[in-house]
């Protein structure tokens, strides 16, 4: 068992590989998968992701939803005990925030939408007693009304101007 002499390729030769000679580095190679593809899926897929965060987080250049003008509007309920106080807000679609069995006395200052009644009704519990409404719009006084008894009820309201002017026809 001396030396042998093994055939080589031409293409092996020239290379400088020998049929069988596979050193650590080939070995690590053949088991090594391609890094290019995986760069660029990584990369394509981390350029995605962030044209989408782009997408979900730019709301500057988007159009909101108009505002509508609003007029300042206090509601204020006196009186002892408690009640059941409803007033319109900005809510844009007319409905009524209900608050139920608060301590008098009451008073906020909200915004309510122009073309909106301006409303606070006040309803007295089953102890009965004496509360009385008042709204002002603007700051200034618009109306004053009272509730007695079990279960009294009253109702303080205005007219606000619409927000789209109305048109007039020409004389002529």
């Amino acid at each position: 068992m001396g030396d042998e002499e093994r055939e080589i390729p031409a293409d092996a030769a020239e290379s400088g590989q020998v049929a069988g000679d596979s050193g650590p580095a080939d070995a690590a190679r053949a088991h090594r998968p391609e890094r290019t593809g995986l760069l660029i899926g990584a990369a394509l897929l981390a350029t995605c992701g962030g044209l989408v965060l782009y997408g979900v987080l730019d709301t500057a250049d988007k159009p909101g939803k108009p505002t509508v003008p609003t007029a300042a509007v206090t509601y204020e309920v006196t009186g002892d005990g408690t009640a059941d106080i409803a007033y319109q807000g900005r809510s844009e679609t007319g409905t009524a925030t209900v608050d139920h069995a608060v301590a008098l006395p009451w008073k906020k200052t909200v915004q309510v939408p122009l073309g909106r009644p301006p409303l606070v009704s006040i309803t007295l519990g089953e102890k009965g007693g004496r509360a009385s409404c008042s709204l002002a719009v603007r700051g200034k006084h618009v109306q004053t009304a009272s509730a007695y008894g079990t279960f009294g009820r009253a109702t303080c309201q205005s007219e606000l101007a619409s927000a789209t002017p109305k048109r007039t026809e020409a004389a002529g």
